[in-house]
């Protein structure tokens, strides 16, 4: 005799900041702070004044590729803003709002996306993990950052960031299998944009929800509105207290939209629809927040302005910072692979430090 299971669940959407730029009645006391609203504000702008220069680098052929996060700011920021300086983040590569936050350097970010590994070993933020490229390869590794947090009983959190389309890979579904079984201080955002390259939301998993994965796993998952970096940030702290005090991992999908092109190497004209670009414009997190800050009478055109302009200085002394940086030597390729050489890599060494002297320019 066989019985079957019926699992049932539901996943709530939290939302305090409307698409119209109204704040919910239940919004946290706290989060209606305008000083914390500006915080979030400015932090926003910056980063997307930063993306707009880097594509224009890319574009002139003094960047390398680009991924930009053009209507996405507010996840970044709302997780960033929720750490405490202790934490650890664990980032994708589309993740500069929350790295700039973390005090990453424009400069430093600048370097990485232009091959330069020097734009890793960050100044500030020295314990958090390099974009990871490879895709969901970062969910594990955040598990077992949080283990090691445990075993220490350091009271410090994980925070690992992915995209919808890595939901799909084996290293997420593993990672988070392994921090359900040892409960460990780690928060994971799904960055839900609604495209990996061009593959739309629909196409990669028959899930109701993002969040509904925690379910197997044994851990909480919740579902919030992305582009309200108030509902993002309240969602992330109260995972992140939770996990600090021992009560295990969180699992946040954030609802938002990719508004430019996956990378400056895609054309997103080619595979999406052009109104529902227009209708996401209408939903971005920057222009909710500036109507509410409008509103209550804490922004105003002129505050506009000066913001503008000093994100433009920011950001073009980071530029005219990073273009003066010496490149790199050739070493570079082969610094941190081990702490002594393999003979065949030392002489590919030698080999690239004769080709890279004058000696070697006269004989090539």
């Amino acid at each position: 005799m066989t019985t079957e299971a019926h699992i049932s669940f539901a996943v709530d959407c939290r939302e305090y900041l409307r698409a119209d730029g109204g704040l919910d009645h239940d919004t946290p006391d706290f989060l209606k702070e305008p000083a914390l609203l500006l915080g979030f504000y400015r932090a926003m702008v910056l980063t997307r004044t930063f993306d707009g220069k880097a594509i224009a680098l890319q574009r002139t052929g003094q960047l390398g590729t680009f991924a930009s996060s053009l209507g996405q700011e507010a996840v970044g920021v709302g997780v960033a803003s929720a750490m405490h300086p202790e934490d650890v983040l664990l980032p994708s590569y589309r993740d500069h709002a929350a790295q700039l936050l973390r005090g990453v350097t424009m400069v430093e970010s600048l370097l990485y996306w232009s091959g330069d590994e020097r734009g890793s070993n960050f100044s500030a933020a020295s314990k958090d993990f390099p974009n990871c490229v490879p895709i969901g390869t970062q969910v594990p590794h955040a598990a077992g950052v949080a283990y090691a947090f445990k075993v220490r009983n350091e009271p410090r959190v994980a925070v690992c960031i992915i995209g919808d389309g890595g939901t799909s890979k084996g290293d997420f579904y593993e990672g988070l299998n392994m921090a359900g079984v040892w409960q460990v201080p780690l928060v994971i955002m799904i960055n839900n944009n609604q495209w990996a390259i061009s593959v739309p939301r629909e196409l990669q998993s028959a899930s109701p929800t993002l969040a509904q994965k925690a379910i197997a796993a044994g851990i909480e998952g919740h579902q919030i509105d992305g582009n309200d970096v108030i509902a993002v940030h309240a969602t992330m702290k109260e995972a992140m207290d939770k996990a600090r005090r021992g009560g295990g991992p969180t699992l946040v999908e954030a609802l938002t939209y990719r508004l430019g092109d996956h990378t400056t190497a895609d054309d997103a004209s080619r595979y999406r629809d052009p109104s529902l670009l227009q209708s996401a414009w209408s939903r971005e997190p920057i222009l909710r927040l500036r109507n509410y800050l409008v509103e209550i009478k804490a922004w105003d055109k002129d505050a506009e302005m000066r913001l503008l302009n000093d994100c433009a200085e920011a950001v073009d002394k980071a530029v005219q910072a990073y273009l003066a940086t010496p490149k790199a030597g050739v070493d570079a390729m082969f610094d941190c692979l081990y702490a002594t050489l393999p003979d065949t890599l030392a002489e590919q060494l030698a080999d690239a430090r004769y080709f890279a002297s004058d000696q070697g320019e006269r004989h090539a």
